[in-house]
């Protein structure tokens, strides 16, 4: 297999000599391209920053991230915003949609921000709407929809530029269990189509749902 994404010794600390905070000591795995990998742990244990550092988000105090053979921890600030866009995908446990928008203009604003060409959107937006069953709530706002119509209309913006990596940061968080299981059911479709997804997620029923799973304690690999 291709391994598309290689975590080397990564740590990640707060603070100053004094008073430093150790959130992520030592961590280093690989996730091979089409793979489905959850990341576990307890609220404060250290999963969320080990994402906001493979994302970018976030920097490394050591080590070394590689994506596709990239090292993104020497990629400079001015182009990591370019970086991200072009190659990750985000669902966040909050949705992050914008009200004063419809389901269709927020998905579209992700087509938009990468340049896709006017004629190009509709066609696309139609496209991944009817394969997340959201079609007939394309014309509603966020506060007009439910839940888990949210987090498939922000499931259909993460993917709809084809990134190379998913980040799921708690994506069912916020639901309640039929529509967590429906978005279970999304990832697991993506997977299966070969989207290389990483989750988070402090949910064992979620966890188990996942083919491959790491457990991180106190900043470490448990």
């Amino acid at each position: 297999m291709n391994t598309i994404l290689k975590l080397e010794h990564i740590q990640k600390y707060y603070g100053n000599e004094g008073n430093i905070t150790k959130a992520i000591k030592d961590i280093s795995f690989s996730v091979e391209a089409g793979e489905f990998l959850g990341i576990m742990g307890a609220s404060g244990s250290g999963k969320t920053t080990l994402l906001n550092c493979i994302s970018t988000i976030d920097t490394v105090s050591a080590g070394h991230i590689f994506l596709e053979g990239t090292d993104i921890t020497e990629i400079k600030p001015k182009f990591l915003a370019r970086f991200r866009r072009e190659n990750l995908g985000f669902v966040f446990q909050d949705f992050n949609l914008l009200d004063t928008l419809t389901i269709s203009e927020n998905i579209a604003l992700a087509l938009a921000i990468n340049k896709v060409p006017a004629g190009s959107v509709e066609p696309r937006i139609l496209d991944i709407a009817g394969k997340l069953n959201i079609s007939d709530i394309l014309n509603k706002y966020p506060y007009q929809v439910s839940g888990g119509q949210k987090q498939r209309c922000a499931c259909a913006r993460a993917i709809i530029n084809n990134p190379k990596l998913l980040l799921a940061d708690e994506p069912t968080g916020n639901l309640d269990v039929s529509s967590g299981s429906e978005i279970m059911n999304i990832l697991s479709r993506l997977h299966s189509r070969g989207k290389t997804i990483i989750m988070i997620t402090h949910d064992n029923t979620i966890a188990h749902r996942v083919p491959r799973r790491v457990e991180i304690s106190d900043g470490k690999l448990v």
